[in-house]
């Protein structure tokens, strides 16, 4: 392609990088990431605790897809969202099945009542410990998994060089320390580092898009000349490639 169709495709899928819930199919035969390979299993170590009985609370529920597919009693669980679009995708869809939607975004002043909850989920969403602690009931467990602070910075760095971490220090060491502070017992943990691959240009340019806080004034017309490199690198290689980080633990009140 000449540079001026190289542009006007990046750009239409610039236009198009929009979401709800967590769905990546726009990009699925156009990158891949290795998460599938952790060295463990979220869903498994959820369910290692989990019980049927159990008052569950998942956070940041993006669009529900993880926790309906653990298939938990719905008079028993409770999510939360606070990303405006998959808002108001929550409230249509839990208010059809019975689940208990709330939309929050102040992780430290969460809308339950003290010992409300056996387990409280949360994969790749903010939170609080210690207020996590305080709605959880005694012996009450915590599992979570988090994108670290060093996810896909290889690829900010070929895009936007020289950009903040968004969340610098957020890491399992640093997590493991606040948990205990809280008050937590740790029983689980790990931390990984895994490739993701992308094999089109314009894939990378609706990621960037799309993960906007980690790639912080990004834009097709601002990195054009990077796009470029990146193209011609992927041209070579037949890929692109940089590091996601993930970390996780369980833990007990």
């Amino acid at each position: 392609m000449r540079f001026d169709e190289l542009k006007e495709y990046w750009e239409s899928e610039e236009k198009l990088a929009h979401i709800k819930g967590w769905d990546f199919s726009h990009i699925d035969d156009r990158f891949t990431s290795e998460e599938d390979c952790l060295p463990w299993n979220y869903t498994a170590v959820i369910n290692k605790y989990r019980r049927e009985t159990d008052r569950l609370l998942d956070i940041d529920t993006g669009g529900g897809e993880f926790l309906l597919s653990l298939g938990h009693p719905k008079e028993h669980t409770t999510a939360t969202e606070g990303f405006p679009p998959n808002v108001e995708l929550c409230r249509r869809k839990f208010a059809e099945l019975g689940v208990t939607f709330h939309e929050m975004t102040d992780y430290a002043k969460m809308p339950f009542p003290d010992k409300s909850f056996d387990i409280v989920i949360n994969r790749h969403g903010s939170f609080d410990s210690e207020e996590i602690f305080r709605v959880l009931k005694p012996n009450g467990i915590f599992v979570t998994q988090q994108v670290g602070e060093d996810n896909d910075r290889e690829l900010v760095e070929m895009l936007l060089p020289g950009t903040e971490r968004p969340f610098p220090g957020h890491n399992l060491k640093n997590s493991l320390a606040s948990l205990e502070k809280s008050g937590f017992t740790v029983l689980e943990s790990g931390e990984a580092y895994r490739p993701i691959k992308f094999f089109d240009t314009g894939a990378l340019v609706w990621f960037a898009r799309i993960i906007e806080w980690e790639f912080a004034g990004f834009s097709v017309e601002t990195c054009f000349d990077k796009l470029l490199r990146i193209e011609e690198e992927i041209q070579k290689n037949g890929y692109v490639a940089g590091k996601t980080h993930r970390f996780y633990f369980a833990s007990r009140k």
